[in-house]
């Protein structure tokens, strides 16, 4: 595990860093609501999953939901946070699009406390707190672009107020643009892993504020920081944090400061733009909620919680690393959800560097779900022996997406069968004859000059065999035949 350290930004001039820390919202994937029972659905029309509860009607009474809590806390075992009594608080503001003029949310005694998420790159990030609260309603400003200064009206959808949230704060580890997409992607993995959260960016389920400040290389100085709200993409974030950060170098050059202040990020103009100056704690008057007690989970409840966890994003690459995927492989497939296929397929004696190779490079189409390990094994036994080439493999294996016939008798239906391989010495010398000034120039040639041409050389005869021969017997002959 490796903290963080002071580095140069390759992002801004030389001599400044940049200091991230995030704020990633993620709903919770119950059936209901955070404190009424209506339904928590994406996509529904608008204003339909309500309830006098969630609209802030007078009268009412929230009642927990039971599962949020359990989700929130399997949330904080996977992150390793200090799970412990927590107070419910309201957290006064008033938009539109929170209805009571308040969110029910946790302040000073959140349920997880300080954590910590370690990337595929082996560099931990601290977590300050998880805390668990309800999300706001939707504003739509109708308008040219889509912000309410220039809208000529506004409309408000209340199915998302009262949604149950998990907020994750992480401490202000982050150095680069590509550590905050590699930190968003690797929680959003675990979020998934737990069965807590959907993490879909596109439909608003997982949000990320990322707050952006910048400091003399070297310095351990926390200068003030700018909020960038509701960011919904990986690409998004990137490009945001890039040019945040270097807009508070120009202005630090311009012997100026930034304001503490929200901005929202405009994809089309590729900049950020100002929002509203950033409020204290103090500002939205927290105080504990009146109408709910403190809550407390008992130890039994944690352990029972935590012996139901699944292996976590973490754990499954080191499984696959331990079959000797690099650490990138390892990480592809299993962000791509492949892992278990690998791990089932390789116990079924199939070759691991294989397997392997074909997860990481010819198993992406979303219908790889559908392939189980006994056909795929049988698919890497019998490129092994021999009896099918890597590119034959590869077009089987393309067509056992689609259907559930056999290895072997989709590998029959094209004819595919191993080459002899006297005729395959055969057509490489014809090769070789018809290409004279080429196989000089690979025999006298570096290494370079070698590689390049032994592509030309495989590609003809590969096209001479409409793909039947195996690329690897091929150089081998090639080889073979220069050196001699």
């Amino acid at each position: 595990m490796t903290k963080p350290v002071s580095e140069q930004s390759e992002h801004l001039p030389q001599g400044w860093e940049m200091v991230i820390g995030l704020e990633v919202h993620a709903e919770l994937a119950t059936e209901s609501k955070m404190f009424s029972p209506a339904k928590n659905e994406f996509g529904a029309a608008p204003n339909t999953n309500v309830h006098p509860v969630c609209l802030g009607l007078p009268g009412t009474l929230p009642v927990v939901n039971r599962k949020a809590v359990e989700y929130s806390i399997r949330i904080g075992l996977a992150l390793g946070c200090e799970i412990g009594r927590c107070v419910w608080s309201r957290k006064n503001y008033f938009y539109p699009d929170m209805p009571k003029d308040y969110q029910i949310s946790q302040y000073d005694l959140p349920l997880n406390g300080e954590g910590e998420l370690e990337l595929p790159s082996g560099l931990t990030i601290g977590i300050e707190r998880a805390h668990m609260e309800e999300d706001t309603g939707k504003s739509t400003h109708v308008g040219e672009s889509g912000r309410i200064h220039d809208a000529g009206y506004s409309l408000v959808d209340y199915n998302r107020s009262g949604v149950p949230l998990i907020e994750i704060v992480s401490k202000p580890d982050l150095r680069s643009p590509a550590q905050a997409k590699e930190y968003v992607e690797e929680l959003r993995s675990v979020l998934v892993a737990v069965g807590a959260s959907d993490g879909k960016m596109e439909e608003g389920s997982m949000r990320v504020d990322a707050n952006v400040s910048v400091r003399p290389l070297g310095s351990d100085e926390l200068r003030t920081r700018c909020e960038i709200k509701n960011v919904n993409s990986l690409r998004s974030l990137t490009r945001a944090i890039e040019y945040e950060a270097k807009r508070h170098v120009d202005l630090y050059d311009a012997e100026e400061r930034p304001v503490q202040e929200t901005r929202h990020w405009d994809e089309e103009a590729g900049r950020t733009r100002p929002g509203r100056s950033k409020e204290n704690a103090e500002d939205y008057r927290y105080f504990p909620d009146p109408d709910l007690v403190p809550l407390e989970p008992s130890a039994e409840w944690i352990e029972e919680i935590r012996a139901s966890l699944p292996a976590l994003p973490k754990q499954r690459r080191e499984s696959l690393m331990a079959l000797g995927a690099s650490a990138l492989s390892a990480g592809v497939i299993t962000q791509r959800d492949l892992d278990t296929l690998a791990l089932e397929t390789v116990e079924l004696g199939a070759d691991a560097a294989k397997v392997l190779k074909h997860c990481e490079n010819n198993l992406a189409d979303e219908q790889a779900s559908q392939l189980d390990a006994p056909r795929f094994a049988a698919l890497v036994k019998m490129e092994s022996a021999g009896e099918l080439t890597a590119t034959q493999a590869k077009t089987v294996l393309a067509e056992m997406l689609e259907s559930d016939k056999s290895p072997a008798d989709i590998a029959a239906e094209h004819g595919f069968e191993a080459m002899d391989t006297s005729e395959l010495e055969g057509l490489v010398s014809k090769v070789i004859e018809e290409s004279p000034g080429e196989w000089q120039r690979f025999c006298e040639g570096d290494a370079s000059v070698r590689g390049k041409l032994q592509g030309f050389f495989v590609g003809q005869i590969m096209k001479a065999t409409q793909g039947k021969a195996d690329g690897k017997a091929i150089n081998k002959i090639l080889a073979e035949k220069a050196s001699s």
